[in-house]
């Protein structure tokens, strides 16, 4: 049986020792941070971090991000750190960022998908921090699901489909966040968002004085374009079911498209926001959250739970894309693979 390390109503993190001898042994682990949980293994293995990829399904050109709980270990994964690039550091190292910087020869070509450089982020996650000092080496971890599907934001929701795959599972509850982090690369000295996230392009203005926005947080990339950041080019965060992302500023609007595209469907599920899930009559609905941190928290789970419906639609109310709402969006629009309708 996989050891399984309860840690929901603890403080008491030593059982995190063995669960770091399994990385440090290049083995998986299951385990949770702020954003989602992670699949982990020693991320200075190159046989421990193919072990991920085989497990996630995962394309190899897709790069990881490696995790760290202190700087000593960031000197032994990059180097040539810009003062800008210390300065993003500085502001939300721990935390839900990740910064893309140049790798050293430490790190294997099977983290960074051939590339030069490689995404690093500081877990605030006790759990996580704690499981990463102990293993004592970066850890790589994509988010914890088979790729395409949504994200795992506690084990229950992840369980039948990689409890067999990992040596051991961290169970640490509910993550706080909910959306996986946002990744930055500065790029001509301004800071470039290639993954919204928790931290909101007005956070990091605030520190750097500018801030960018990659033309692909809404856009596909080509089958030619190098990807820089995971979950910039592959189906992601998307259910079984046909889903289609609707927007609107005017909430009548909005709600009378939804109904309109409802009643062109036998089975139609809609994902509402709280203030209209008593909108649309005799219909399915389920409630995603009130605001921007409470839908970020509750998203993934729900995409989850759509396909025991069996629905011939998914309808999914979008939220303003400003602040949070930016990741919220990106995240909804990759799950509906582009079908996305905004009423003006």
């Amino acid at each position: 049986m996989k050891k399984y390390i309860d840690l929901r109503n603890t403080k008491d993190y030593s059982e995190l020792k063995y669960a770091a001898s399994i990385i440090k042994e290049g083995g998986l682990v299951l385990f949770p941070t702020e954003t989602v949980y992670g699949l982990g293994a020693n991320g200075l293995s190159p046989v421990a971090v193919k072990k991920i990829y085989e497990a996630k399904g995962r394309k190899s050109d897709n790069p990881l991000i490696l995790h760290i709980a202190n700087l000593n270990m960031l000197d032994r994964i990059a180097k040539n750190i810009s003062e800008l690039e210390y300065k993003l550091i500085k502001s939300f190292f721990p935390g839900p960022f990740t910064l893309i910087l140049t790798r050293t020869e430490n790190v294997p070509n099977e983290v960074t998908a051939g590339l030069e450089t490689v995404g690093i982020r500081m877990p605030s996650n006790e759990i996580a921090n704690k499981l990463i000092s102990y293993a004592d080496v970066p850890i790589a971890a994509p988010s914890a699901n088979i790729s395409g599907k949504p994200s795992g934001t506690n084990v229950q929701d992840i369980f039948g489909e990689l409890s067999e795959k990992v040596d051991c599972i961290v169970d640490g509850g509910n993550t706080d966040v909910g959306l996986e982090s946002t990744v930055v690369r500065v790029i001509n000295d301004i800071p470039t968002i290639l993954r919204p996230g928790k931290i909101t392009p007005e956070d990091i203005k605030n520190v750097a004085g500018k801030v960018n926005i990659d033309k692909h947080i809404f856009s596909k990339l080509s089958s030619d374009e190098k990807i820089l950041s995971p979950g910039m080019k592959y189906k992601h965060y998307a259910p079984n079911s046909k889903c289609v992302l609707v927007y609107s500023k005017n909430n009548n609007l909005l709600k009378n498209k939804i109904k309109e595209i409802s009643d062109s469907y036998k089975m139609p599920i809609i994902l509402s926001r709280t203030e209209n899930i008593n909108q649309y009559g005799n219909k399915v609905v389920i409630d995603i959250g009130s605001d921007v941190n409470e839908i970020a928290r509750n998203i993934f789970s729900v995409l989850r739970k759509v396909d025991k419906f069996n629905p011939d639609i998914v309808i999914i109310e979008g939220v303003d894309p400003q602040g949070l709402g930016l990741a919220i969006m990106n995240r909804l629009i990759r799950a509906c693979e582009y079908n996305y309708i905004e009423i003006v």
